[in-house]
């Protein structure tokens, strides 16, 4: 700025020269006055010049100031997040250690719950092993007493028996009576009409329709001669050493208001006629009511037969078809309803219930 007014001023100079050569006539006091007032404006210019060159400086002054308090603010701000930075990665760290560490106490808990769990399960193996050598123990134990009172029971029931044998004369006289049964037996399997009857039925199932019915009176009758044929083929029955013709009585039963007494050897003998009973009858009633045929257990052939099961042994022929009829009509209702309400199927073979059997005889032991 300096050094522009010093140009203008001599520019100004070289003006006032050239008009004081245009117009010599000019006087002196307004050369003068104007060199004055050149000098004024020189002298404004100098002091605008100056005045500019301050403010420049003032500006540059407040501009460095402004950059050196953005550069310090810069700074700061890089501190505070230099510390920031720092402080949350402090932070993490002692999060990271803090986790480390409850992952280690985690651990440790589990470790030691798993030795309490390892710990208690050894004791409940201990616990039970022990438990079934004390129950193993004491099934020996029952076993051994169970086996002492069976042994007792046997030899009590030998001395009884012994006690109450039969006398030679009755002994005879039962082996008489099986004797006769045996040959009404082989008397009755023989009859023609009941053979001739047998096939009439055949002829009537088929003619009826009822298929499942005609395959099992085939299948009884087939079984009925196969029984027959080993009972003729049997040899003799050895009757000094079967028990059962020098036994005693020592149950008694209730037929039709009339008490009978039988040993142990014919009661087992009745309840196979029962079982007997219901084995054809629950057969025969399944049979029926898959040809869906009406129910009606005395037209069956194995009811009105009755002999299936039957040797001749212990036995005579009424007391057994009637016993087997007993347990026919019971088989036949659950055959033919497709239930077991009086028996049951176990093993391959249909027995009656114990309760059934014992309200078909009132059975009642002779002391």
């Amino acid at each position: 700025m300096k050094r522009i007014g010093i140009i203008s001023a001599a520019v100004l100079s070289m003006l006032l020269g050239t008009a004081g050569l245009a117009y010599p006539q000019q006087a002196p006091a307004d050369e003068k006055k104007a060199q004055i007032e050149q000098q004024k404006q020189n002298d404004n210019k100098q002091k605008q010049a100056q005045t500019s060159q301050q403010q420049q400086n003032q500006n540059k002054q407040v501009e460095q100031q402004q950059n050196q308090n953005k550069q310090a603010e810069q700074q700061r701000a890089q501190q505070q997040q230099q510390q920031n930075q720092n402080k949350q990665a402090e932070q993490q760290r002692a999060q990271q250690q803090q986790q480390n560490q409850n992952k280690q106490a985690e651990q440790q808990r589990a470790q030691q719950l798993q030795q309490n769990q390892n710990k208690q399960a050894e004791q409940q193996r201990a616990q039970q092993q022990q438990q079934n050598q004390n129950r193993q123990a004491e099934q020996q134990r029952g076993q051994q007493q169970q086996l002492d009172r069976n042994a007792q029971y046997h030899q009590q029931e030998q001395n009884r028996q012994q006690a109450q044998r039969l006398s030679q004369q009755r002994q005879q006289q039962v082996v008489q009576q099986q004797q006769q049964r045996l040959t009404e037996y082989r008397q009755h399997e023989q009859k023609q009409q009941q053979q001739d009857f047998a096939r009439q039925r055949e002829q009537s199932l088929q003619h009826q329709g009822r298929n499942a019915q005609y395959r099992l009176e085939q299948d009884y009758q087939l079984r009925s001669r196969q029984q027959y044929e080993l009972v003729l083929n049997a040899r003799n029955h050895d009757y000094e050493n079967d028990p059962y013709f020098y036994t005693a009585p020592s149950y008694r039963y209730r037929r039709g208001g009339t008490y009978y007494e039988v040993n142990e050897y014919a009661m087992d003998k009745l309840r196979d006629a029962v079982n007997n009973g219901y084995a054809e009858g629950y057969r025969t009633g399944e049979a029926d009511r898959q040809d869906r045929w009406r129910s009606n257990y005395r037209i069956a052939y194995a009811y009105q037969d009755a002999n299936y099961g039957y040797d001749g042994i212990y036995l005579d022929q009424g007391t057994y078809n009637y016993y087997f009829r007993q347990g026919f009509r019971r088989g036949y209702a659950d055959g033919y309803g497709g239930r077991y309400s009086y028996g049951q199927y176990s093993g391959g073979n249909y027995s009656v219930n114990v309760g059934i059997m014992n309200g078909i005889f009132g059975f009642q032991a002779i002391f």
